[in-house]
C-alpha cells in the first residue's frame, strides 16, 4: 500500500453548499459503496460523480435507490486508490471529497476453513488475504457455554487447546483490520458460517442432542421428583388433619331450615317441621296423671259377695273336679282371696287394696 502522494492532494473539500452526511465501505478493494443521507433534500434526485487518481469525473452508473430516490452508488475498484467524488443537486455541488479507500476497508470473511484435531486441541487454518495489517480471529464455544471464547493471530493458523473430546463445539472466524494500518473507520469482516465439530469431525448439529441428553433429561427428572414430593406432602398433611381434626357435620345440612328460617331456635324448628307441641316438665307430669286416672278401674267397696266372687268359686270347683277325675292329688281347697276387693279379668282373680289401680 502506497500513500506517498497523499500530502499533495486535498483530503476534504467542502463546497459552499454545506456538508452532506455520507458513509463509505470498501469491500476487500473490489467494490466501494458510497451512501448519503438526503433527508434535507426530499424530492430531489442527487447525482454522484467520481474518479480514481484522476480529476476526470464520470457519473455513477449503478445508483442505490430508496423510494425512487438516489441514496448511494456502487463503484468498482482495483486495489488501494484515492477516490475523488462529488455529490450534486442539479448544478449545485453539495459535497466534494478525496480519500484513500483503504481507510474504509472491510475484508472478506475467511473461506475454506480447515480443522485438525490432536491431543485435545483444534487447529484452524485458512488462506491469508493478500494484504498486510490484518488479524485473524477464531471463536469457539460448546453447547454448555453462554459466551464465545476468542483466539486472535496475525495469520490464519490458530490452535485452540484445552478442548474436551466428548463435547461438540461451535466454530466461526473473521478478519479484523489494525487501526495503525487502516485507521478507525475500517470495518471487520463478517463472521464465517458457524460449523460444528467434535474431535475434528464435522457434525450437522450438536446442540439439540446435547441439550436433550443432559439438560432436558435432568430438568424433567428434577421437575417430576419435585411434583411427586409436593403431592406426597399434601397427602400427609391431609391425613394428619383428618386424624387430629375430624370433620364435624354442618347442622345447616342436617337440620334444613333451622338456621335459615328459625335462626337456630330448635323449639320453633320442631314445631314448624315435626308438628310436635313442646311440653314442660310440669305439664308432662300432669298429663301422665290424667292418663293414669283415665285408665284406672276403681271398684266400689262391698262386703257382700259379688258375681265375680261367685264366678271365682265356680271356677275353682271346676278345676278341682277335673283334677280329681284325672286321679291327681288335688291342691288345697280353693279359697277366695282375703284382704280386699276382688277383680276378675279373663278368668283370673285379683285382690284389690285401697291404693291399687290397674293401668291398661
Amino acid at each position: 500500500m502506497r500513500r506517498d502522494t497523499v500530502e499533495m492532494l486535498p483530503l476534504t473539500i467542502v463546497s459552499r453548499g454545506g456538508t452532506l452526511p455520507f458513509q463509505i465501505i470498501n469491500f476487500n478493494f473490489e467494490t466501494v459503496r458510497v451512501t448519503w443521507n438526503a433527508s434535507e433534500h426530499a424530492g430531489d434526485n442527487l447525482t454522484f460523480f467520481y474518479g480514481f487518481r484522476s480529476e476526470e469525473h464520470s457519473q455513477c452508473r449503478n445508483y442505490i435507490l430508496q423510494e425512487g430516490r438516489t441514496v448511494g452508488c456502487l463503484l468498482e475498484a482495483e486495489g488501494d486508490k484515492i477516490l475523488w467524488f462529488s455529490i450534486r443537486n442539479g448544478t449545485q455541488s453539495l459535497l466534494l471529497k478525496s480519500l484513500w479507500i483503504s481507510d474504509y476497508l472491510k475484508p472478506n470473511a475467511p473461506k475454506d476453513l480447515n480443522f485438525s484435531w490432536h491431543q485435545e486441541a483444534m487447529t484452524v487454518t485458512c488462506s491469508n488475504l493478500p494484504y498486510r495489517g490484518l488479524l485473524y480471529e477464531v471463536q469457539h464455544k460448546s453447547a454448555f457455554d453462554t459466551t464465545w471464547q476468542s483466539d486472535v493471530r496475525d495469520t490464519c493458523n490458530i490452535t485452540i487447546s484445552g478442548l474436551d473430546g466428548d463435547k461438540c463445539y461451535f466454530f466461526r472466524a473473521r478478519v479484523m483490520t489494525t487501526e495503525s494500518s487502516y485507521g478507525p473507520e475500517a470495518h471487520p469482516s463478517d463472521w464465517s458460517e458457524v460449523t460444528h465439530r467434535q474431535k475434528g469431525e464435522l457434525r450437522a448439529s450438536c446442540q439439540e442432542k446435547t441439550l436433550f441428553s443432559r439438560f432436558v433429561f435432568i430438568y424433567c427428572m428434577v421437575a417430576s421428583l419435585t411434583l411427586f414430593l409436593f403431592v406426597l406432602c399434601l397427602w400427609k398433611i391431609w391425613r394428619v388433619k383428618k386424624l387430629l381434626m375430624p370433620n364435624v357435620p354442618d347442622p345447616k345440612f342436617t337440620f334444613p331450615g333451622l338456621f335459615d328460617s328459625h335462626h337456630g331456635n330448635f323449639q320453633e324448628w320442631i314445631k314448624d317441621t315435626q308438628n310436635v307441641t313442646h311440653l314442660n316438665k310440669t305439664e308432662d307430669r300432669e298429663q301422665e296423671c290424667v292418663l293414669e286416672e283415665a285408665l284406672v278401674i276403681q271398684l266400689p267397696k262391698t262386703e257382700a259377695e259379688t258375681p265375680e266372687t261367685t264366678m271365682t268359686s265356680s271356677l275353682c270347683l271346676q278345676t278341682a273336679e277335673k283334677e280329681a277325675a284325672a286321679g291327681e292329688p288335688g291342691p288345697l281347697p280353693c279359697q277366695p282371696p282375703q284382704g280386699g276387693e276382688m277383680l276378675c279379668l279373663k278368668g283370673f282373680m285379683f285382690v284389690m287394696s285401697d291404693n291399687s289401680y290397674v293401668t291398661l
